[in-house]
């Protein structure tokens, strides 16, 4: 039986989950009846503090404070069965990432609270493919002692050519798949590929393919091979064919950088400064959106939106941050009901949003469901799980929209192994 056909029988038992985080939310309000200041019943404190009751790119232009391993309260202890509390709620938004080869004993703790939703993989994490299936079934035994009982989202990057975190393929790039006769043929065995080497690893999650429309030879995407190629179609069939045949396989795709990163000139990188698109809402519409139609069609597990401004959308935020481009263009325009995923809440184009507890709010304001914590730093996702969980319970988190996200979350979880 293959894994999407095991796909139905875990989404019964999330979809019963999913029940139960729409009680949970609409009863949100009793839940967190305990003040939040009431730190000594389990509050996680922001090392930053309480974000502002005003979260508007408008009021919230402080720089990132230095993100210092705080002394955050210990986990509460899991308690199978019993309701999640806000502080669960807001973890199963969160990815979380550390440094070097060995998880450190305060994220297990979290994800046995269940305050976890994933765990991104770098480098600096992998000695080997053994290494880190070793890790990678530490952490979901883990997630096995959690209330929610569900498979962690085990992620990293493994597009293709010079981006791989993990040993084997594909070894071949997206500009060099592009380029192949067989564009079909040659997509379908590097997402194959892809989703081998994460099985290898213990993965079940993969943050490719890219699916920006490069316009020139050199610029951001192309000088690192990570463009399919210049025509929305070729993009779009190679994409969804990359996606299918990783997903038949049992791992996650994320179709990135929504709503495209090909108009991008080659020293505009998000993780470092702050970008702005400037192209016409109808080319974004014709050529950038195009293979993303193609992938929500496909059935793409994930979709991540970029860190760049487009101002033909939305002049005041980044995609990621924008109502307008994550629910009114993704959801309403394309009809996507997938899963969102954030790009780094630690890149250089949000240093005007805040610290990690503010930008988290703003994401999941703006419709985004998980967090990408990347930082290699538990106390990071600490801060964004505290921000959020303060928001959840003052009110400004929409409780319907939060227990739509929970449950899309944990239906994704509950298809994967």
């Amino acid at each position: 039986m293959s894994a999407r056909e095991r796909r139905p029988m875990r989404r019964r038992k999330a979809l019963w989950w999913g029940s139960l985080v729409a009680v949970l939310a609409v009863a949100a309000g009793a839940a967190v009846a305990v003040s939040t200041s009431d730190s000594g019943s389990g509050s996680r404190e922001s090392a930053a503090g309480a974000p502002s009751a005003q979260l508007t790119a408008a009021t919230t232009h402080a720089a990132p404070t230095t993100q210092a391993a705080a002394s955050p309260r210990p986990a509460a202890a899991p308690q199978p069965g019993g309701p999640l509390s806000p502080q669960q709620i807001a973890g199963q938004h969160i990815i979380y990432s550390y440094p070097g080869l060995t998880p450190p004993p305060e994220l297990f703790d979290r994800i046995r609270a269940g305050e976890v939703a994933g765990v991104i993989f770098f480098a600096e994490n992998v000695a080997n493919e053994q290494q880190l299936a070793g890790v990678s079934a530490q952490l979901q035994q883990a997630a096995m002692q959690s209330p929610e009982h569900l498979p962690l989202l085990l992620m990293t990057d493994q597009e293709g050519g010079q981006v791989r975190r993990l040993p084997g393929g594909p070894e071949a790039s997206a500009k060099q798949i592009g380029q192949s006769p067989e564009v079909g043929t040659a997509a379908s065995q590097a997402g194959a590929q892809a989703a081998a080497a994460m099985h290898a690893a213990g993965a079940n999650a993969n943050l490719a393919p890219v699916l920006g429309v490069y316009r020139q030879p050199g610029d951001f995407l192309d000088q690192y091979g990570r463009s399919f190629g210049s025509d929305p179609q070729l993009v779009g069939e190679a994409g969804s064919r990359f996606i299918a045949a990783q997903q038949r396989d049992g791992v996650a795709a994320a179709a990135k950088h929504f709503p495209g990163l090909g108009a991008a000139p080659a020293s505009a990188n998000t993780d470092e400064v702050p970008v702005t698109i400037d192209t016409p809402a109808a080319t974004i519409r014709s050529v950038d959106e195009a293979p993303y139609r193609q992938a929500i069609a496909q059935g793409v597990d994930m979709v991540m939106p970029s860190w760049a401004v487009y101002p033909a959308l939305d002049p005041a935020r980044p995609a990621g941050l924008s109502p307008t481009i994550v629910r009114g263009e993704l959801r309403d325009r394309l009809g996507y009901r997938g899963v969102t995923v954030t790009d780094a809440l630690e890149a250089g184009a949000l240093q005007t949003f805040g610290d990690y507890g503010n930008r988290a709010v703003l994401a999941t304001q703006a419709g985004m469901d998980l967090l990408l914590c990347s930082a290699r730093s538990v106390a990071q996702g600490d801060q964004a799980a505290a921000g959020l969980s303060q928001a959840i319970a003052s009110g400004q988190i929409d409780q319907a929209d939060l227990a739509a996200s929970t449950a899309r979350i944990l239906e994704l979880r509950a298809s994967l192994r």
